[in-house]
Order: C-alpha cells, then structure tokens, then sequence
C-alpha cells in the first residue's frame, strides 16, 4: 500500500509540475531568471564561476524535469489506449484483435501495419479506377 500511495504523491507532483511548467508565467519566470543572471555577469567579472550557477541550475532543472515529463506522457498515453481500446471494443465489425496492441513486438505490429497500407492502397486504387470499395476484411493480427 505505501509504494501505491508514493506512487500517487509523485504522480500527482508530476502532472503539477508538468502544468505548472508549461504555463506563460513559468516561462516569464525563467526568462526574468536569465536576464538577471545575464545582468550580473559584469559584477562577476563573467568568471567560470558565474556561468557555472547557470550551468549547473538548468542541467539539475533538466534532469528532473525528465522523469517529470516521461511520467506524465506514460499516463496521459495509457488514458488514450484505454479509450481507444474502448472504442474500437464496442464498435460492431471492429477488428477487436487490435485492443491492447501496444503491448506487441515490433516485428507484429509492422506487419499489421503493412497489411492496413495495402488495405489503403487498394482503396485508393479502387477509387482511382471508379470502382466501388469492398469491404475488406481487416487484416489478420
């Protein structure tokens, strides 16, 4: 129970973060930080030690705001899976082999992928010769 509630903590901090940090005002804020860093460096004598604070502030920020970001991505993209897979579950005729397809290897999901290309391109193909489109069956996966 204490790592899910930890994992809630962070992720909260995360989408928190994430927001905070993609907000005008963030971005103001950082900006004001540069020019008053910037404003100093005659006072410093812009010796390594002054671009030094800089440097190092912005490669922590970085760092940290990685595992911020990634975790919000890795949320917001399974919320999208699972409305996906919603979707194509409760579509009559949908090809339900391709829910949860995120979880196969890259050698199966090229190969779905050609064969929706070729579904595709015979569509084009049939539209270009004035021919109705049939329906095809979705591919096999």
């Amino acid at each position: 129970m204490k790592h899910r509630e930890t994992m809630s903590r962070f992720s909260r901090f995360a989408t928190w973060a994430s927001h905070t940090s993609g907000h005008p005002s963030s971005f103001i804020f950082a900006l004001a930080i540069i020019v008053v860093w910037a404003a100093t460096g005659p006072i410093f004598r812009f010796s390594d030690t002054w671009q030094l604070v800089i440097n190092t502030g912005t490669t922590i920020i970085t760092f940290l705001m990685v595992f911020v970001i990634q975790n919000t991505q890795n949320r917001d993209s399974a919320a999208i899976q699972l409305k996906l897979d919603e979707i194509i579950r409760s579509l009559d005729g949908a090809n339900n082999a391709l829910l949860n397809m995120e979880e196969l290897d890259e050698k199966d999901l090229e190969a779905i992928r050609q064969s929706y290309l070729k579904l595709a391109q015979d569509a084009r193909n049939a539209l270009r010769e004035g021919r109705k489109q049939e329906a095809a069956a979705p591919p096999s996966v």
